[in-house]
């Protein structure tokens, strides 16, 4: 990651979404669409929060067309453990305007 500030504990201000945090919503996007039985041709990440435990927790706003958006949680285990991204929780029926916060 680009040299931000992190706090073990601490959420992150919402910022606009990265090409990293964008791969990261595409690798949960099958666990997504399985969970909610639907299929999702746009899923674009727009914006995203990040707290460090022991990983790092993801908060992210997905755009998944028709003015829709989906809050998904991924949890990034230490990089050592060399696990895969877990998809924690989602949220759908959000709207551009919804803030983005821990559910």
């Amino acid at each position: 990651m680009e040299s931000e500030k992190m706090i073990t504990g601490g959420l992150t201000e919402p910022r606009p979404a990265t090409p990293e945090i964008q791969e990261i919503a595409n690798k949960v996007k099958p666990q997504i669409e399985e969970e909610t039985k639907k299929t999702y041709k746009k899923f674009e990440a727009i914006l995203y929060r990040s707290q460090v435990v022991a990983g790092i927790i993801y908060y992210i706003k997905v755009d998944v067309g028709d003015n829709t958006y989906i809050h998904i949680i991924v949890f990034q285990n230490l990089p050592q453990l060399n696990e895969p991204l877990k998809l924690s929780g989602y949220q759908v029926d959000k709207t551009k305007d919804d803030e983005l916060k821990p559910f």
